[in-house]
């Protein structure tokens, strides 16, 4: 009876200890010493460790510390470089910028500046949804030359009802006069007025819009 009390509660104390204590699943260069170090204390003296077994774990040993040391120094590069990074960003607060705009905000019944970006000579449509990807708006706007051009959206339904304030996305479509698709793309324009750095990258704010630096595609001084 006193054996089985005596074995819960030894089992008791090393639950205990090994909920107290995480396990590791890296060896730091302070946990290889350790064993480095206990291996030759418990050898057999009329068997000892292989010099070139010794010499190659003190090698391996070396080039752990080394590791940690490279890694630590670019860890501290990645630091100076993000850091850097937020401030060229902030430097942008000011500037007027385009930049590719799939997703618009509409505010106060307030159109957003809108242009198309043509690669050729094509007929291009524009569709206009709602958060619900439901179309509010077709603007078909005809044949343009390769470029740049207003889409000329003035913030309403195809009933000529002003759109409530919210998110819209803008689809354009173009074809040339064979019939084949030729590549375009929304884009628009504004002011910065702030830089968030929240998510995974920094953002612009441009009104009510946060643009990513991957859709800029011109930064102009005012």
């Amino acid at each position: 009876m006193t054996t089985a009390t005596n074995a819960v509660s030894s089992n008791a104390t090393i639950g205990g200890a090994a909920t107290a204590v995480a396990p590791k699943n890296v060896l730091g260069k302070d946990d290889f010493l350790k064993l480095l170090t206990a291996q030759l204390s418990n050898q057999d003296p009329l068997q000892p460790v292989d010099n070139q077994a010794f010499i190659a774990q003190l090698a391996q040993f070396s080039s752990l510390e080394q590791l940690q040391g490279v890694s630590s120094r670019l860890d501290s590069l990645l630091l100076a470089a993000s850091s850097s990074n937020q401030m060229s960003t902030a430097s942008l607060v000011g500037k007027d910028v385009a930049f590719k705009a799939s997703g618009l905000d509409l505010a106060g019944g307030t159109p957003p500046a809108l242009q198309a970006n043509l690669a050729a000579r094509a007929t291009v449509v524009c569709v206009v949804q709602d958060e619900s990807g439901r179309n509010v708006r077709t603007l078909a706007l005809g044949t343009h030359e390769a470029g740049s051009f207003d889409i000329g959206w003035d913030g309403r339904g195809d009933g000529g009802n002003s759109l409530p304030a919210g998110h819209y996305t803008v689809m354009l479509s173009a074809r040339g006069a064979d019939g084949s698709d030729v590549a375009v793309e929304a884009r628009s324009s504004g002011r910065v007025q702030g830089v968030s750095f929240d998510g995974d990258g920094a953002e612009l704010i441009i009104g009510t819009n946060h643009v990513k630096l991957a859709d800029v595609v011109q930064i102009t001084q005012p």
